[in-house]
């Protein structure tokens, strides 16, 4: 599906038209610039791929600048690819947050914030073991049993356990446009939207 790159700024809140306060995150949504076009008789399919933001020639390797070279863009520093645009681009085009209208819904993909190593509470949401009056002192936040004790010897792969949390791709679909900033390449969602204040984002339509 069509879409475009952008940047979590923050979240803000705003009200609607009947008074109520509503939460929203502010994404700056491109320019985005075609660096590439596929088709299907020389990649096997039809896609889109734009760019967004600029980066330093210095920190950009040979291969990539061949690549920015023949598109006729400066360096990049994200890529990402999109299907399904109605409109026919050529090499260098710019695609704005023009093409996202108000109170439509969009889909957006962000890589979550990482937590480290988490026990089983923050991570799975367990709600501990017994109570504070019950004789124990010190399991409140453990995982309790893992498995049985001679058959089946073994803990079943895929249980609940404590390690390392967050950094994973999350897709929060359908969210609604509240408003969009042309001038300033800014879009406001209702709602949040995963990853750190400045990490990059996918935005599908």
């Amino acid at each position: 599906m069509p879409g475009l790159i952008g940047k979590k700024i923050g979240m803000t809140s705003v009200f609607s038209v009947d008074g109520k306060n509503v939460p929203c995150t502010v994404i700056e949504a491109g320019p985005c610039v075609v660096t590439q076009i596929k088709t299907v008789e020389t990649d096997g399919y039809e896609a889109i791929q734009l760019g967004f933001r600029d980066k330093k020639e210095k920190n950009t390797t040979q291969p990539l600048k061949g690549h920015f070279q023949k598109a006729g863009v400066t360096p990049k520093a994200k890529l990402v690819e999109f299907k399904g645009f109605e409109k026919e681009y050529q090499l260098g085009d710019v695609i704005s947050v023009d093409i996202i209208g108000e109170e439509s819904f969009i889909d957006v993909i962000g890589t979550s914030k990482g937590k480290g190593f988490q026990g089983v509470v923050k991570r799975h949401g367990f709600g501990g073991v017994g109570g504070q009056t019950h004789g124990q002192h010190n399991r409140g936040r453990a995982p309790g049993s893992v498995g049985a004790s001679s058959y089946p010897s073994r803990v079943f792969k895929g249980m609940r356990m404590a390690g390392r949390t967050g950094g994973d791709r999350v897709t929060v679909q359908n969210l609604r446009v509240l408003k969009v900033i042309p001038e300033n390449n800014l879009l406001m969602v209702k709602g949040s939207v995963p990853g750190a204040i400045g990490s990059y984002l996918i935005i599908e339509m």
